[in-house]
This record gives structure tokens, sequence and C-alpha cells, in this order.
């Protein structure tokens, strides 16, 4: 009987750790991370097809997109956003990364069967239509509004560390001109960094 490993893999998401340069008051894992995005994700989707519902957007297919987008790194690491993003070279070649740790990630599928190329366009999307490209860039902002939720919570902790990041995140977050990012920063950013009594009182 043939056994293949690829959803053993995914599930070592859970130990690899992000903000590695960071002092953490709690630490954070890829697989916690995935499912925050991918809810953020979803959301914003919602959002999208109701202040524009001419060009609606498949929620669940963005979602899957989520969920999947940093799977890489279970066998590349985290590697910090200043570092990947340091120059053009690097961010090649690290894309040139992902994209061979994406393979080798499906190569533990059965080859026969269909379920590598559907894996691998979820955990290296192809970027050939204008929806996927909307659809990736909805998912680069919920990456980046659970960045901004994540250094929220460490402030709410008495971590300091995290003041700039939540800065500079905001900014990128602004800069990227997504009403539908602008929105849920708006209306639902705000209360994470609540306490649970503020949350449940009715109050907000």
């Amino acid at each position: 009987m043939e056994e293949y490993g690829f959803y053993a893999m995914l599930d070592r998401m859970q130990y690899i750790i992000r903000w590695g340069m960071m002092r953490n008051s709690r630490k954070e894992n890829i697989k916690e991370h995935s499912f925050d995005v991918a809810v953020i994700a979803h959301a914003l989707c919602l959002i999208h097809n109701r202040l524009d519902p001419s060009t609606p957007v498949d929620e669940y297919k963005v979602m899957a997109y989520a969920i999947y987008h940093d799977c890489t790194e279970i066998i590349t690491g985290d590697l910090p956003t200043p570092i990947k993003y340091h120059n053009r070279e690097i961010t090649k070649a690290y894309k040139e990364v992902e994209q061979e740790a994406a393979e080798s990630l499906v190569s533990l599928l059965p080859e026969d069967e269909g379920l590598r190329d559907e894996y691998l366009e979820l955990l290296a999307p192809s970027m050939d239509t204008p929806q996927k490209e909307f659809m990736h860039r909805l998912v680069k902002a919920a990456d980046k509004i659970a960045a901004y939720i994540k250094c929220v919570r460490e402030e709410s902790s008495g971590s300091v560390e995290f003041k700039a990041a939540k800065e500079s995140t905001a900014k990128a977050i602004s800069n990227m001109s997504l009403p539908e990012a602008d929105y849920f920063m708006e209306h639902y950013a705000p209360p994470y960094g609540y306490t649970l009594d503020k949350l449940t009182s009715g109050d907000l």
C-alpha cells in the first residue's frame, strides 16, 4: 500500500515560528497565522462583494489561497520581511526558492491523481489572470492585517518591541489602496486591542 507524506508535512507548520528577530511575549507559528490570514481574507472578500457587487470574488478560493500561502516555509523557514525584501536580487532569489519548495512539497502527493497540479496552484499561485492577481492582493492584504494584529496583541501585553512594526505595517496596508482592507482596518481591527470585558460589554 502506497503512503504519502504531504499532509503530515503540512502539519509541521506548527513548528515554524514567526517573528524570529523580535522578542515576543507569545510565540506565533505559521499554522495559527495561516488561520488568521484565511479568516481575514474571507472577510475582505465579503466586504469586496458588498462594496463592488459587479466584480464578485470567490471567497472560498481566496480562503484556500490564504490557508496555503505560507506552507513553503515548512522547507524554507520564516525569512523576516526586512531581509526578504531588502533588495530585488534577494526577493527574486527567495521567490525561486519558494517555487522549488512548493514543487518539493507536491512531490509528496501521488503523481497520477491530478493532486499535484491542484496543490501547486495553491502553494505557488499563477498570476495569469487579472482576477487571480486581485485574489493574491487580497491575501497579501490579509497577511499584512494579521501581522498588524499580532503587533497590537504584543503591545496590549506590554511589549514595546512591536511598536515600530505596527506603524510600518499600518502604513503598508494603507499604501495598498484597497478599499476592502481600509474598511477592515477602520471597523474591525481596533477591537483586537480591547480587553475581554470591553469586547463582551456591548459598548463598542
